[in-house]
């Protein structure tokens, strides 16, 4: 899946940086650097996107029409 989310970024206070994604509720990241925290972010996303997929695609009925949105 390729989408494209915001990165807030901060100085952490304890040195490095922190990162959040204010398009998905609770992803977050951490790095001594700005790239390793957009690293940790991105992959935050990731998991979080799988496991909401995998959470509504359980229990779904057998009839039901999974099909693709492109958004962009």
């Amino acid at each position: 899946m390729k989408a494209e989310f915001t990165a807030i970024i901060e100085k952490a206070p304890e040195g490095g940086f922190w990162a959040m994604c204010p398009e998905v509720p609770g992803a977050n990241g951490q790095g001594e650097t700005i790239e390793k925290a957009k690293t940790s972010l991105r992959e935050a996303i990731e998991l979080i996107l799988e496991d909401r997929r995998t959470d509504i695609l359980r229990g779904l009925p057998d009839d039901a029409i999974r099909e693709k949105v492109i958004i962009g």
